[in-house]
């Protein structure tokens, strides 16, 4: 364990965390992201609707971008896990990962969610998903199905929200039931049918795809889409707040104030792990109010003074002694 607390660990390399990183190294603070590489924003082929990128950006290539700005100005960025995470009796946090165990003044919480896939091999999800021909975000890409024929596997609230939501870009959309029927209510049923969203029962699975379109297979036959969104909920990395005591709002995500801290002093949350707009932009903002935020309760705890800079030949003459 290194001796020296860090100033802040964050926990996830995706656009909350990496926006919080490049304030944090360019506030002088000495700080470590942890990235297991799984963050959302590397799935996406290509956003439209992040703003400044008018031909659109690859996912992985935005998070690389992020990377190189935050380390441009100090910030270490390891690969890894944190499997643990401890609060001292001192008030500092203690984090455990590949490097072993590591003291903190603060930790902020980038860990997301993971979406919810449908049960196909991973590799044709994957493929799928970087042609279009699966998305999870219609708010992010509905744009892109403008016009074409869509399904959505799903039920309930959720799966009708996103059927009717997308209806708003194209008139061919069907729900599909993901497993034996449609659980909807009357009120549910009657929404869907003043849409014009037709309905299909399940169970669904996806057979195959061509360049062109998906095919899922249901208990009505087979049907083929331009595009297809999995509406299956999502689960919300949280494992870590829970270890040190953190609450967690109804919706299961990290509770926060309104400046990313949590209900643990020291501990701060951004990004998907806390309930808003999961999108990059919200992520990015909340990123840019938790490091702010960190920076300014570190100052409260012991001022940030920057030290005089010594000239270069004036320090190594204080080291020969000459």
């Amino acid at each position: 364990m290194d001796d020296k607390p860090l100033d802040c660990l964050i926990v996830g390399g995706g656009p909350a965390g990496l926006t919080a990183a490049i304030y944090l190294a360019r506030f002088h603070l000495d700080i470590v992201v942890v990235d297991e590489g799984k963050s959302r924003a590397s799935w996406i082929p290509c956003s439209h609707n992040h703003a400044g990128y008018p031909d659109g950006i690859n996912g992985k290539e935005l998070l690389g971008l992020m990377r190189a700005q935050g380390q441009k100005y100090g910030a270490k960025i390891e690969s890894g896990r944190v499997h643990r995470l401890d609060r001292d009796d001192d008030g500092l946090l203690t984090a455990e990962w590949g490097a072993g165990p590591q003291r903190t003044r603060s930790v902020l919480l980038a860990t997301g969610l993971t979406n919810r896939r449908p049960p196909m091999d991973i590799d044709l999800h994957d493929e799928a998903m970087a042609r279009g021909l699966i998305r999870y975000c219609p708010i992010c890409d509905g744009y892109e199905v403008t016009d074409k024929k869509v399904g959505v596997i799903g039920s309930g609230k959720g799966g009708v929200a996103e059927a009717i939501f997308l209806r708003s870009y194209t008139a061919d959309v069907t729900l599909i039931a993901p497993d034996a029927a449609l659980d909807l209510t009357p009120e549910e049923n009657e929404r869907l049918k003043a849409a014009g969203v037709k309905t299909v029962d399940g169970p669904a699975q996806t057979v195959g795809f061509t360049d062109n379109c998906i095919t899922i297979d249901t208990a009505r036959g087979c049907y083929s889409f331009d595009s297809v969104y999995p509406a299956l909920g999502s689960d919300t990395h949280t494992q870590l707040a829970e270890m040190v005591g953190a609450e967690l709002a109804g919706d299961g995500c990290v509770l926060c104030d309104e400046k990313m801290r949590s209900t643990v002093p020291g501990l701060y949350a951004a990004g998907d792990v806390v309930h808003g707009l999961d999108q990059i932009s919200h992520a990015m903002g909340e990123g840019g109010q938790a490091a702010t935020t960190i920076r300014n309760d570190l100052a409260q705890q012991q001022p940030l003074l920057r030290a005089p800079c010594i000239p270069e030949q004036l320090l190594e003459m204080a080291e020969t002694g000459s």
